[in-house]
């Protein structure tokens, strides 16, 4: 069994530590992202997986063994990275093939582990061709395919659509999904790309500053974040963020409205913020929220506009249709039900699950 296990795992350089006690374990034939921000620690993470970064403390253990000291290619992992990293003197057989080049096994076996793997993507008519006669979705398929010809326990990806253009990218995440389903290996894939991580995961890892915020599925982390970092990094456009206080069984906002949130009972004054998704926020002309929309993006089947209510700034959605438009006067409701509340000072959830 293939499983992979972080234990207390930490980074440093010099005197500055940039991953601290990373924990967390993946089972055989799961699809992990690793989702943050630039800079949170996501692919010095996955490179101390691979080996390319050596653990100052902790443990990678994969398949029941600690790896610390193994080399890469002693590891049974495959990266794929987001330039590529292909021969461009070579075809594209002789560049899937490069993955074998130190497999015990006779050239009519490596050919036909290469033609199977070509076919499985798509590239059987390719597969005499240079990269420089290749589209980009088709060199990270080729890149892809040398991966895949070894046949590891796991996969690993280092932002690997981060170069091709928003159709591909959109085309790339699909041919993923479908890899994994075929071939039923681990994958861990980092990306900064929110989108990219909730349509491809079976689970996310959400990181920030070297820190795990939250580990779940994408539903997990879009209707239960942990904290405001959370609730406002998935989710385009992002969590609206209203100050607000606790009074009796409501929620008093920052202009005075009050909200009833069931199931929750805080200390009368206590100080939150209420994050409400833009969805959630509908045109009621008896709403809690009153302003003057600023901007109005058209989206074809609904409409984004940000609305200034008080001086706050709130983005919701409207009709595709009959949009409103820009200078318009707007009053949106919201439901309780639908809200999230965070401490004001920690950011901290208060009603998880």
């Amino acid at each position: 069994m293939s499983n992979l296990i972080l234990r207390d795992l930490v980074k440093r350089y010099g005197d500055v530590e940039v991953l601290h006690s990373i924990n967390l374990d993946v089972a055989e034939g799961e699809f992990v992202v690793l989702v943050g921000p630039s800079g949170c620690g996501k692919s010095t993470t996955l490179r101390m997986i691979a080996g390319l970064e050596e653990v100052t403390d902790g443990a990678v253990e994969i398949g029941g063994r600690v790896v610390n000291n193994l080399e890469p290619k002693e590891r049974n992992i495959a990266m794929v990275f987001q330039n590529y990293a292909i021969y461009p003197h070579m075809s594209v057989r002789r560049n899937i093939g490069f993955g074998l080049k130190t497999a015990k096994a006779t050239k009519a076996e490596k050919n036909a582990r290469i033609d199977e793997v070509a076919g499985i993507l798509g590239m059987t008519e390719l597969l005499e061709r240079k990269p420089a006669q290749l589209s980009g979705g088709q060199r990270q398929r080729v890149a892809i395919g040398r991966a895949m010809v070894r046949d590891p326990a796991v996969f690993l990806f280092d932002e690997p659509l981060s170069n091709l253009d928003a159709q591909l990218r959109t085309q790339m995440r699909l041919e993923i999904k479908k890899l994994h389903s075929r071939v039923g290996k681990m994958m861990i894939f980092v990306t900064h790309d929110q989108v990219e991580a909730m349509t491809l995961a079976d689970r996310i890892v959400i990181m920030r500053d070297g820190h795990i915020q939250q580990v779940g599925t994408p539903a997990e982390v879009y209707h239960s974040p942990a904290n405001t970092f959370v609730a406002q990094f998935i989710g385009a456009p992002a969590m609206n963020l209203l100050a607000a206080e606790a009074s009796g069984d409501t929620i008093r906002l920052w202009n005075g409205a009050e909200v009833a949130v069931p199931g929750v009972t805080l200390a009368d004054g206590r100080k939150i913020q209420l994050g409400i998704r833009p969805e959630d926020l509908t045109e009621d002309p008896g709403g809690a929220l009153e302003g003057r929309i600023t901007v109005a993006e058209p989206l074809g089947a609904e409409t984004l506009v940000y609305v200034d209510v008080g001086g706050q700034e709130i983005t919701a959605t409207a009709s595709g249709r009959n949009p409103p438009k820009a200078g318009d006067m707007i009053r949106l409701g919201l439901s309780g039900t639908d809200a999230h509340l965070f401490d004001a000072d920690s950011g901290i959830s208060l009603r998880q699950g």
